[in-house]
């Protein structure tokens, strides 16, 4: 069978992020024997009239849209990318009788939702990698893959989906050729990373996450070995800007400081970074051996700095816990991104204030702190019973595909948004959603690579934000 794997976003802010999920997916069905072809829209200024081509080219058999947004997860600039998908399955609908599969992260959070409004055939809430390639071995023997772990359908206007579970992880493989996918040279030189994965799973159950309905609760954990092996092959291809994507880098703890013991020891010409740390894991040994490994900037996820906050978003550390890894932050010379968000279940303006206090006293003017406003919520997550107990949620799961957000009903929002502007103002190196959603961002990545600025561009936050603010802009 003509398998082709069409990669739908095109979201290039702050930088592109590479499609290790759709890649890895292509690699895998081409083992398991199928013709296989990727068509990656991230780049193309006509993206119908590309796809066009590539179906009356192939003529496929199956084919495999990747979504990993329904939107950009932003309050105050809201982008629906779910509609994107519409025009493209039309387009592959009068143009062939292909079988029409959905996959990626967003699949996995709303099949239901995205299964009615695309129409599509088949949806994969498993790893793709394991799924797909069932999924197709059913389709090539006329089978109904009905019984394939991992597999959402509609039938007779009713979703049904299989469970089970499937392992990852097990022949050591942890990213895919992407050169034989992708167009890279166009990813590097906007500053993208690579994206490695040590692990799946998430044991927290923070009220908004999905990543757990997307990867279970249970760790699947990769061997440090193999991470240290792949990392030297990447370095080997000249691909030396390596981001570590687990949705929590550092636990279990010991998993990670075998991980980054092992690249300390052979310290390959890399330059490394994870914007996923927990602060209930950070300590002095930790971060040592990271700066030994090849770290060039580190993110901490904390969200806020107010106990009652952190107790309403049930994020399983306290505030001791963010002033604790604060104080280790500050031994240290790694980079450091403080990531926000301002709005949450108990949200007050005491509770912000207790934040910006925190930001004010305990982030170095050479890190960065992000500040989001409201929170996304998806069906199936704590936060939307919070909200329809708050009667903040009145919608069904299917009107929820569009953008839908929780904010405290304690906060008036434009006195958020006011306080906000004004700290932002005295602080050149704190940002938010509207910082990194300019429409010259990508091109201010692509003069930046030229120029030979490395990867983290956020690191160079003051400099940019006084540049432009020099220049006129109100930034």
């Amino acid at each position: 069978m003509n398998i082709l794997i069409v990669i739908t976003n095109r979201y290039r802010n702050p930088v592109p992020v590479m499609p290790i999920g759709a890649c890895s997916v292509a690699e895998a069905a081409e083992k398991a024997g199928y013709r296989v072809r990727v068509l990656d829209l991230m780049f193309e200024r006509d993206p119908l009239g590309v796809l066009k081509a590539k179906l009356e080219k192939l003529n496929p058999d199956i084919v495999g849209l990747s979504v990993r947004n329904i939107d950009n997860n932003d309050m105050q600039n809201p982008v629906a990318f779910f509609k994107e998908l519409k025009p493209l399955v039309d387009t592959i609908r009068s143009r062939t009788q292909a079988t029409l599969v959905l996959g990626g992260a967003a699949v996995a959070v709303m099949p239901e939702e995205l299964l009615r409004y695309t129409g599509a055939d088949w949806a994969i809430l498993g790893d793709g990698e394991v799924v797909f390639p069932e999924l197709l071995e059913s389709l090539s023997q006329n089978e109904i893959p009905d019984r394939i772990p991992g597999i959402a359908w509609l039938e007779d206007n009713t979703f049904k989906k299989t469970t089970g579970s499937v392992v990852r992880f097990s022949d050591g493989c942890l990213v895919p050729d992407f050169h034989r996918w992708i167009n890279i040279r166009a990813y590097l030189s906007r500053l993208s990373t690579v994206p490695i994965q040590t692990k799946l799973g998430c044991h927290f159950k923070c009220v908004y996450c999905t990543y757990r309905k997307i990867e279970g609760h249970d760790y699947r954990l990769s061997a440090s070995g193999s991470v240290v092996d792949t990392i030297q092959h990447l370095a080997a291809l000249g691909l030396r800007d390596i981001e570590f994507v687990d949705n929590v880098f550092n636990s279990p703890y010991d998993h990670a400081l075998a991980v980054c013991d092992g690249l300390a020891r052979v310290r390959p010409d890399v330059r490394l970074q994870s914007l996923e740390l927990n602060p209930l894991f950070i300590d002095d040994d930790l971060l040592t051996v990271m700066e030994k490994a090849g770290f060039v900037g580190i993110g901490i996820t904390v969200e806020s700095a107010s106990g009652t906050v952190l107790e309403g978003l049930n994020k399983g550390f306290t505030v001791e816990d963010v002033y604790n890894a604060a104080r280790v932050i500050q031994r240290h010379k790694l980079p450091c991104l403080w990531i926000f968000m301002l709005g949450g279940p108990g949200e007050t303006g005491a509770t912000v204030q207790e934040t910006l206090l925190f930001a004010e006293r305990f982030i170095r003017p050479e890190d960065v702190a992000f500040f989001n406003i409201g929170i996304r919520i998806y069906p199936g997550t704590e936060l939307e019973q919070i909200a329809r107990r708050e009667e903040i949620l009145a919608l069904s799961a299917e009107e929820m595909l569009e953008p839908v957000f929780y904010f405290s009903p304690a906060l008036e929002l434009d006195w958020l948004q006011s306080t906000l502007q004004k700290v932002m103002a005295a602080h050149m190196n704190y940002i938010n959603s509207n910082t990194i959603g300019f429409s010259f961002l990508p091109a201010m990545n692509r003069l930046g690579y030229k120029l030979g600025i490395k990867s983290p561009l956020w690191k160079h936050t003051r400099n940019i934000r006084r540049g432009l603010r020099f220049l006129g802009m109100d930034v």
